[in-house]
């Protein structure tokens, strides 16, 4: 478990974001204020297209808000290059997606170390090999993805994703590609695990069941949070 920081996480403070397309600039997000604090877990809901998922993006630094400050860890993230984005969420920030994301080409115990070797994390294959039998994939240390189900694909994300220690993760769907029993067995490990190392959470979901076991929910529609709770 990592030594809790006493700096917030996440503060976000009027951020718009707006995309072009064909018809013209779309509103995405239009002035979005939030604050997630050391080890809290908040569950982002509302309708498809109310701006949830590009919320991640851009808290997570991904996206460059059009206006707005975000912070990670007190750093403005408008102040810093993509670089300097990249080396701030190193070690510190984890991302779990609806589709896994898992490297093909690597094995469940490959995809799992390769992120500790780029933070410079020492024992990276035993650590890997550790969160894998966390989740239950013992026997699939060596399994590629396309041989594994989706739920044990998206155990090997959420193992990937811990291992490295996080003080804050952002799950998106993380369990929106799996059927009603693995999707249980997934959201029931994320909430025990989260609990387990103190990171704090952002959690984005259609499932009201799995965001009623946040400590609070944001509710978004249009662009807006309409219920900050």
């Amino acid at each position: 478990m990592f030594d809790a920081s006493t700096t917030t996480p996440l503060s976000l403070d009027a951020v718009t974001l707006t995309l072009p397309s064909a018809a013209g600039p779309v509103e995405i997000l239009r002035g979005v204020s939030l604050t997630v604090e050391p080890g809290e877990r908040v569950a982002v809901v509302g309708p498809s297209g109310s701006g949830k998922s590009s919320l991640i993006a851009v808290a997570a630094g991904l996206e460059q808000p059009t206006s707005g400050t975000v912070r990670l860890f007190g750093q403005d993230l408008g102040r810093l290059g993509e670089d300097g984005r990249a080396k701030l969420r190193r070690g510190k920030v984890s991302l779990v997606f609806q589709s896994f994301h898992l490297l093909p080409n690597m094995t469940a115990e490959e995809n799992v170390s390769a992120p500790l070797e780029i933070a410079g994390r020492s024992a990276a294959g035993k650590t890997a090999r550790d969160w894998l039998a966390r989740v239950g994939l013992t026997e699939r240390l060596r399994h590629y993805p396309h041989q594994l189900s989706g739920g044990e694909q998206q155990r090997v994300a959420l193992a990937r994703a811990l291992a490295i220690q996080p003080e804050l993760l952002f799950a998106d769907e993380p369990t929106g590609n799996l059927d009603a029993a693995n999707a249980s067995g997934v959201a029931e490990l994320m909430f025990e695990l989260v609990a387990e190392t103190g990171a704090a959470l952002v959690l984005v979901t259609h499932d009201p069941a799995l965001a009623a076991r946040a400590d609070r929910q944001i509710v978004m529609g249009g662009g807006l949070v309409v219920d900050p709770a």
